[in-house]
């Protein structure tokens, strides 16, 4: 299996230290329990207003639902992601409850599921790549959202693990990368004005 180095400049949470996003994944299967454990750790996200706005299309590998999800992916995310054991669409209500002012905190809420998901999968030992690379009118039309909810990205599960030669070959050395990358705090974090030249 991967492992990957994460340079932290203070100690954090192995949770977070310790994940990572890879394209490839063992091919131990995942059960409904399990994404509805997942799914229930995102449930309880914050959200504005308690308004939770996030919608969620899942598919486990070897159903009719996985395929529908994968075929809504972008090429270059279907070059990979058919390994993963569970795909998922994340949809947001653009709108308020009962009203048409739009809902400007939706993905941000959506950001903060996802938070909560991803720390379970951690806990649990899964792994989770998320994609902007989805096809959004298709997957809008396909599973049938109404006007007032945006399809905004895709997600793969898998315990971490698989063969990195089923990847294609410009993807592999990214994969193999021991040392992961983040900007430095004083890029992005501002005890004063914002520095625009910090980006």
């Amino acid at each position: 299996m991967i492992e990957k180095n994460t340079p932290t400049q203070f100690d954090i949470n192995n949770l977070v230290e310790n994940r990572w996003s890879p394209r490839t994944f063992a091919s131990t299967p995942i059960s409904e329990t399990q994404v509805k454990t997942l799914l229930e750790a995102g449930r309880w996200a914050p959200s504005s207003s308690n308004m939770q706005p996030w919608r969620i299309i899942w598919g486990i590998k070897g159903t009719q639902m996985y395929d529908r999800i994968f075929n809504c992916l972008d090429d270059f995310n279907r070059g990979w992601a058919g390994n993963a054991q569970v795909l998922w669409i994340n949809a947001f209500k653009k709108t308020m409850n009962d009203s048409d002012k739009e809902n400007f905190h939706a993905l941000h809420d959506l950001g903060l599921f996802m938070g909560n998901v991803c720390s379970q999968a951690q806990h649990m030992g899964l792994a989770v790549h998320q994609m902007a690379g989805v096809q959004h009118k298709k997957a809008h039309q396909e599973f049938r959202f109404t006007d007032d909810y945006h399809v905004a990205t895709a997600v793969a599960f898998g315990y971490y693990g698989g063969d990195v030669s089923d990847l294609p070959e410009d993807l592999r050395k990214e994969e193999t990368k021991k040392e992961r990358e983040r900007k430095t705090q004083d890029e992005f974090a501002f005890n004063g004005n914002f520095n625009s030249n910090k980006q």
